[in-house]
């Protein structure tokens, strides 16, 4: 979590904060996305969190991956953003996020996948097809979103 984050917390313990992040598809030769299963949660996500102060939204996601998955972001195509409700997210703390989060799809990335151990323990490619059934909500809009994508920005 960025140290702005924490910081805020200090301010407002666990209400919700309005969070800025970028969330990123990172999509194999065979098609499939990769997700991570947290540490935190028993739960699989997109490779992602908070834009932090000073830092771009590619610079975020260039970061985040990395430390997520090992991976490093050569290239990524944005593709939507997500906002609302429909976008909180509790964390087992009681810290309650609504994300802000702009989505990218990432085909060219170099490296081999592993988890951090801290955020996650696992990363796995998956099928879009065959999602596993406990994906955080907060990426069910995203990865929807994914299959029929054609190139136009989403704004969801």
């Amino acid at each position: 979590m960025a140290d702005y984050i924490r910081d805020i917390r200090k301010l407002v313990g666990t209400r919700p904060l309005f969070v800025p992040g970028v969330r990123a598809i990172v999509v194999n030769d065979a098609g499939e996305i990769l997700l991570q299963r947290r540490t935190d949660v028993p739960v699989w996500c997109l490779p992602g969190g908070a834009v932090e102060l000073e830092e771009t939204a590619v610079e975020a996601l260039k970061r985040e991956v990395l430390e997520e998955t090992g991976l490093t972001v050569l290239s990524a195509e944005a593709m939507g953003v997500y906002t609302g409700p429909e976008q909180q997210f509790a964390y087992p703390n009681g810290d309650v996020v609504q994300c802000f989060a702009i989505a990218f799809i990432v085909r060219r990335w170099e490296g081999q996948p592993r988890a951090d151990g801290v955020e996650g323990h696992e990363v796995r490619f998956f099928p879009p097809d065959r999602m596993p059934d406990n994906v955080v909500s907060i990426h069910h809009q995203t990865l929807s979103d994914y299959n029929t994508f054609d190139g136009a920005f989403i704004a969801a």
